[in-house]
């Protein structure tokens, strides 16, 4: 079972020590990526939940040896210990609540004093009581509680706050300080110098009109900013001069407001004086400050990151971004920093000068806008021989990605328009289709009207380039259909063709053209162009689909299914009727079977005999997805579910499944396997032509998986044949990318390369026939300091010039 799209962006990222590393929470795992390449190196794999901190432990001094240890926190209710580079788990801590952010504030902190006693290790985490939740409206649900990591248990008696739900816990650079933001108040402690299980935390509180969104601390200095819901970024300056200072004032005190004039400060607030800076137009998600504490990042909806002179309130950005940003990260190398993007998308910048310098990109998340506009489509289309994936975005694109490397392959801009974040949306990518060899792409884009007027429907024809595999655009129609939307678009398998279905009544048949270079006698596409049109009664034209050979087109025809053939644009039969309008049509492999579903009040599933023209068998099912084999007569659906049914047990009930997977063959209409799953509305469902290796196999074949995408585009793939699925493993490892202390090189090897392994077992030394004069010629060259030593080449180099001779004793 292979599983991926998981959001890059739950949970902030953390840099290795050395910075040639990011980790990044990714679900119920932490992937690791190469700052240099961008690419996923290796992952850590053991937490049951979803994965909310990472925390790399800093090396204990500068100079010292680079360590790869890091802490992870889960809503699984477990804290883990990793050695990140092998990887391999270390430890693992159980404090049965779930964990939604954890700090170690002694991490930041350490004291370089020579004890013979090492202290105990403490973090504080923001944890939710399952417990007791729901049993009162009042209830806080969320607590921040303290772990002694050391010996691997809570800290009894110890709860620093309770509020109505957890959220996150942030740590000030220095360690000395962690706050928290609920509604319109912050909560701010400090920690003690020598921290043990039993001690006083002196805390402040500060106040303000509106919600509070994100929060940061100065490096150095009192100095905390906080963003509110409407865009303003408020800076408190010497915070805590009563509560934190080690004069005579009061834990609990305020400091004496006859005495100091506090410009900004809200009532009984503990701190000598509060800005307020306003540029965002919408809340603010990103605070920190740069690590000299001159300048404070800040970042929002309108996807610019804005730099903020402490000092002057001067501003610098980094504009069209593209999405708004959600987390910002620095690293130790002041040259390297990442910001986080809703998008589901991870920059690496090259400051000061804030150049993106590449981009770690997981799958889009789904749009927002389709629970505006319906009839749009989903959009999510799966290409059955490379398992690629489309997905439209938001900012006029589509990505195409990876199932089985989880990684981004492409984008294509489909509309030459500006994007930003914080406009209205006004163009829809709704609609794409892919050929079987992708060397083809058919968009279907709309604009939607302004005030009633303006409405533009365009279809767009691309073709990939061999070469560089980008995909041009090729011909664009503009209202194919007249005024009438387009319904479904789908590409002959067999040939240069496709389809186009229109709600106004009408599908037309497009067909490429070519020319011929005379150079070197290549078909060049010139372009696309309309080969037929056919109709029936005027019915609306809701799918269409062509068979596997490509010799017949189906197209439904409201509750009817219309056969055609396509290159004489000919009727040849009518099947029906069905009880709602026909929303996907499919057919099954290469068999004379055909596979259509129907929504509306009486949702439908059908199966359908070509040679017959009757219905086999059908079931009332709100199907989600269907999809057929290309090898076989095997067919599955996506079936949305409402609890209490008699489908979901207890037990899927309880794991939150709102859907199944109903595999069937189209012999039986009992299904062979079922499959609850979640998050079903919106989800996508197809077959993947993969090669696949069994546990005991030597080797692989050639076969197909199932690929599950939910609402959320989190995917899994799995085969459908065997009833031990988890077993499924891909032929191969994931296409990690290598790590960087293989990519960068010093001295010798960065000049000639690694030295080749030879073996120390003159046994196994094969006699030499030629004398390598030219491997052993450049393996001394090179500076002396970067040469290996003499006892690992000269044993090997005296060897090769001799010549073995047997012995023959008399």
């Amino acid at each position: 079972m292979i599983t991926g799209g998981k959001s890059f962006v739950s949970s902030p990222p953390a840099f290795s020590n050395d910075a040639k590393r990011l980790l990044v929470c990714t679900g119920n795992t932490v992937s690791i990526f190469s700052t240099s390449t961008g690419l996923q190196t290796s992952e850590l794999v053991g937490h049951g939940s979803l994965v909310t901190s990472v925390i790399v432990v800093p090396a204990s001094t500068p100079g010292s040896t680079v360590l790869c240890f890091c802490w992870t926190s889960s809503l699984d209710g477990t804290i883990k210990y990793w050695d990140f580079a092998a990887p391999e788990l270390m430890r693992t801590i159980d404090i049965r609540f779930p964990i939604h952010s954890m700090v170690i504030p002694s991490l930041f902190s350490q004291k370089t004093k020579s004890s013979e006693k090492i202290p105990d290790l403490f973090a504080y985490v923001y944890a939710e009581d399952v417990k007791q939740k729901g049993e009162l409206p009042s209830f806080s649900s969320g607590q921040i509680r303290k772990c002694n990591l050391t010996k691997s248990r809570l800290v009894g008696g110890v709860t620093l706050a309770e509020t109505t739900k957890p959220g996150s816990i942030i740590v000030s650079a220095s360690g000395k300080y962690i706050g928290i933001y609920e509604k319109r108040k912050l909560r701010i402690w400090e920690i003690p110098g020598e921290e043990s299980e039993n001690v006083a935390y002196k805390k402040v509180r500060l106040h303000h009109t509106k919600s509070f969104t994100t929060l940061a601390f100065h490096p150095t200095e009192r100095v905390v900013a906080a963003g509110d819901a409407t865009g303003r970024i408020l800076l408190w300056r010497g915070v805590g001069s009563g509560a934190f200072s080690n004069g005579d004032k009061s834990i609990n005190g305020g400091i004496d407001k006859d005495v100091e004039d506090r410009p900004g400060v809200r009532g009984d607030d503990d701190a000598d004086s509060c800005t307020t800076w306003h540029w965002h137009s919408s809340q603010v998600n990103v605070l920190f400050f740069s690590s000299d504490g001159a300048y404070l990042f800040s970042g929002g909806k309108e996807g610019v990151l804005v730099v903020w002179q402490l000092d002057t309130g001067k501003k610098k950005f980094l504009p069209r971004i593209g999405s708004p940003l959600v987390h910002f990260i620095n690293s130790s190398d002041p040259s390297l920093a990442c910001i986080s993007c809703a998008d589901n998308r991870i920059h690496l910048l090259r400051m000061p000068s804030m150049e993106i310098l590449r981009s770690i990109s997981g799958i889009k998340l789904p749009s927002s806008f389709l629970e505006f506009y319906e009839g749009f489509g989903s959009g999510v289309v799966v290409n059955y021989t490379y398992g690629l994936i489309a997905v439209p975005t938001e900012n006029y694109r589509v990505q195409f990605y990876s199932l089985f490397d989880d990684r981004e392959i492409s984008e294509v801009q489909i509309c030459q328009r500006n994007h930003h974040p914080g406009d209205e949306i006004m163009v829809k990518v709704n609609l794409v289709a892919l050929s079987s060899d992708c060397s083809a792409m058919i968009t279907v884009e709309t604009r939607l009207p302004e005030e009633g007027i303006g409405n533009l429907v365009s279809l767009k024809f691309w073709s990939c380039n061999s070469q560089d595999k980008d995909f041009s655009l090729s011909t664009v129609i503009y209202e194919p259909h007249r005024e009438a939307g387009i319904s479904s678009i789908a590409f002959r398998p067999t040939s240069n063709m496709a389809v186009s279905s229109s709600s106004g009544g009408d599908f037309k048949i497009w067909a490429r053209d070519y020319k011929t270079t005379l150079q070197d006698y290549t078909h060049q596409s010139t372009g696309w162009a309309c080969h037929a049109i056919g109709s029936y009664k005027k019915k609306p034209m809701t799918a269409a689909a062509f068979s596997s050979d490509g010799t017949v087109l189906a197209v439904a025809a409201d509750k009817v299914i219309t056969l055609w053939d396509p290159d004489a644009n000919i009727l040849v039969a009518v099947i029906g009727d069905s009880l709602e309008p026909i929303t996907t049509l499919s057919f099954v492999g290469k068999s004379e079977y055909l596979l259509s579903a129907s929504q509306g009040s009486n949702p439908q599933v059908t199966l359908w005999s070509m040679s017959k023209l009757l219905t086999c068998w059908s079931y009332r099912l709100h199907a989600e997805a269907i999809t057929c084999s290309m090898n076989n007569t095997s067919f599955a659906v996506l079936a949305r579910t409402k609890s209490p049914t008699p489908m979901v047990s207890d037990h899927a009930a309880s794991l939150g499944a709102d859907g199944v997977i109903l595999f069937f063959n189209v012999e039986n209409p009992v299904p062979l396997s079922t499959w609850f799953v979640s998050k079903a509305e919106g989800g996508g469902l197809s077959f993947v032509e993969s090669s696949l290796k069994a546990d005991d196999a030597t080797e692989s074949k050639s076969t197909e998986v199932l690929a599950y995408i939910n609402g959320a585009h989190e995917y899994v793939l799995f085969d459908p044949y065997d009833v031990q699925s988890d077993k499924l493993s891909i032929s191969g490892p994931r296409n990690f990318g290598s790590h960087e202390e293989t990519a960068e090189r010093f001295g010798y090897a960065s000049i000639y390369g690694e030295l080749p392994v030879f073996s120390l077992t003159r046994d196994e030394m094969p006699l030499p026939s030629i004398r390598p004069e030219g491997t052993w010629k450049t393996i001394f060259s090179g500076p002396s300091h970067s040469l290996p030593p003499l006892p690992k080449l000269c044993s090997e180099f005296l060897e090769s010039l001799l010549e073995r001779r047997s012995m023959v004793v008399e």
